[in-house]
């Protein structure tokens, strides 16, 4: 099986190379005039980048640590905005813990002697004995402990991770809409939650799509999401029709809880700029750690550009795709070896990109599936700016600590180094570019850029009808059939 997997290592990798090379890095354009259209156009660079988790999970759903136990390893971490998106329970404060008993019980089951333990409206004690606040100010609740006390966690209101009992199906972050805390079902339905918090104004985007698609079980990335296959085809449809329909989803996330399951979801991300940036449509990328513990926190967030951190500049930022998304990990095998192969060639005396390389490819002449987990004491890389020239029709980072800045069209790596002029690329680039940015710290993105010019992609009409309400009939008909009954509060009354 193992000499199986070197196989299909060796012609995933040859296959990648050759696309690299076929786009030609250094090779030569046309002359275009390109509208470049940037989601971070409004963005001043003096502002504050702000550290936010958007998804994670408390022991009031199907967590192993408490409200307080999570809230106090995020601080610590230096995060300052967090999201608790408990399954179908409603963030509406750090005091007050909100339980479903239906869906409660049967996760303690699971996972049995969990405490549920809340803040202290009126302050308190951390578990290392370190005195904090709760304070409610400029529309937000915020948490510090009093020995830091200029730095200050804001709390994301109204997020919940939707359809809580979907048998581990269509999962939806939602946050800005008071809906969802307590909805059973949700098996195979996206829809009837994006669309809920898009007439309340909230906002949404699609969970870990590799975890629904399957996709996380292939082998090679050339397989995940090919539209070839009926189930894949069903899925790019699918997102594709609600994407273009609610432009309050924001649109998915492509790195998430260590990046098993979401390796191949960033060709899904491109799939889906592919399909909808010819229409003006850009589709958005978020990063979190989804952690169910401490021990997972700090593996994916985004850094959000706000000129205050308030809930207002909060919901701008994401609204507008004014944030970068960033991991500590990173779990495809082809993307490793094409970093770790341009490193090495391009190392110029930098021992640190050496060393980083070669360890990434020995780990996986062993191991395949060998992912690359950053040292959390290190810094991730961070972009500091993203300037457009649309006269010159140039793109400039400017980065700290990363190692490789990568620019990828149509799904493609076209060029390195962190400027690119589109003039030199214009034989492979469709209607977006993106950038990614590696470093011994982990990895972040940049939202897709859109691209106007004459002769770009045109949009293509996709008729899609579907028929969720098939595959969700029975179980959520159950589902919510027992959720009903004063069975399950009684017995979460007894337990506790």
């Amino acid at each position: 099986m193992r000499k199986i997997k070197k196989f299909i290592s060796v012609i995933c990798v040859v296959a990648l190379l050759a696309g690299v090379l076929s786009t030609g890095v250094y090779a030569a354009g046309a002359e275009r005039d390109y509208t470049i259209i940037s989601p971070y156009a409004d963005v001043d660079w003096s502002w504050n980048q702000y550290k936010a988790d958007l998804h994670t999970h408390t022991t009031a759903s199907d967590g192993r640590s408490s409200l307080k136990d999570m809230i106090e390893i995020n601080y610590g971490y230096g995060f300052d905005i967090y999201a608790t998106s408990d399954h179908g329970l409603t963030s509406y404060s750090w005091t007050e813990q909100q339980v479903i008993p239906a869906l409660k019980v049967f996760v303690d089951m699971r996972n049995p002697n969990t405490e549920m333990v809340a803040l202290e409206a009126s302050g308190g004690l951390t578990f290392e004995g370190v005195p904090y606040q709760v304070v409610t100010e400029n529309g937000g609740d915020y948490y510090f402990q009093e020995t830091t006390p200029d730095h200050k966690m804001l709390r994301v209101p109204y997020a919940n991770e939707q359809n809580p009992s979907s048998l581990n199906n269509a999962h939806v972050n939602t946050w800005f809409a008071d809906y969802g805390n307590g909805v059973l079902g949700g098996t195979s339905d996206y829809e009837t939650p994006i669309k809920a918090v898009h007439e309340m104004g909230g906002l949404s985007v699609i969970n870990h799509p590799g975890e629904y698609t399957n996709a996380r079980d292939e082998e090679c990335t050339a397989d995940a999401y090919d539209y070839n296959d009926t189930f894949y085809k069903y899925y790019i449809d699918k997102f594709t029709h609600l994407l273009a329909t609610y432009d309050s989803c924001l649109g998915i996330d492509i790195n998430s809880k260590g990046d098993s399951r979401t390796r191949f979801d960033r060709k899904l991300w491109d799939i889906l700029l592919m399909n909808l940036a010819p229409t003006g449509r850009n589709v958005f990328a978020i990063a979190t750690s989804d952690a169910h513990s401490t021990d997972a926190a700090y593996t994916g967030y985004t850094e959000m550009l706000m000129p205050e951190q308030t809930v207002d500049a909060l919901y701008t930022s994401m609204k507008t795709g004014a944030f970068f998304p960033s991991s500590k990990c990173l779990g495809n095998h082809e993307e490793l070896e094409e970093i770790a192969n341009y490193l090495l060639e391009n190392a110029n005396g930098n021992a640190e990109a050496v060393a980083i390389a070669n360890d990434i490819l020995e780990r996986q002449k062993t191991d395949y599936d060998a992912k690359y987990e950053a040292p959390l004491d290190v810094d991730a890389p961070v972009i500091n700016s993203v300037i457009v020239d649309d006269g010159d029709d140039t793109i400039t980072l400017n980065v700290t600590d990363g190692l490789c800045v990568r620019w990828i069209a149509d799904g493609e790596t076209i060029a390195y180094g962190e400027s690119i002029d589109l003039d030199d690329y214009s034989k492979y680039i469709g209607s977006y570019i993106r950038a990614e940015v590696f470093g011994v710290g982990g990895i972040a993105y940049t939202q897709a850029m859109l691209l106007e010019y004459e002769e770009a992609p045109e949009a293509e009409a996709k008729d899609f009808t579907d028929f969720w309400w098939i595959l969700s009939f029975i179980p959520d008909t159950l589902v919510r059939l027992l959720g009903s009954m004063e069975f399950f509060q009684i017995l979460w009354d007894a337990l506790n």
